[in-house]
C-alpha cells in the first residue's frame, strides 16, 4: 500500500499535484491553513493512492513524498 506525505508547511497550494492526480484524490485543504497563509494540499483517501508518484514529480516546491 502506498503512502503519500505533504510537508503542509511547503505547499504554496498551487495546485498542480491536484490536476495531475489520476486517481482524482488529492484536493486543497480547505479547513487548514500553513503558517504562510496558504491552503495546502493534502489526499482525501489514502486507501486509493497507488502510488504513481505523478504528485511528487510535479510539484515545484518538493512538497510530496510518496512511499511504496
Amino acid at each position: 500500500m502506498a503512502r503519500t506525505e505533504f510537508n503542509i508547511e511547503l505547499c504554496k497550494g498551487c495546485g498542480l499535484c491536484v490536476s495531475v492526480c489520476p486517481q482524482k484524490i488529492i484536493a486543497l485543504r480547505k479547513d487548514i491553513l500553513n503558517s504562510k497563509g496558504f491552503h495546502p494540499s493534502g489526499v482525501e483517501d489514502m486507501d486509493r493512492c497507488t502510488g504513481c508518484t505523478i504528485c511528487a514529480t510535479i510539484c515545484p516546491d518538493c512538497v510530496i513524498t510518496v512511499y511504496r
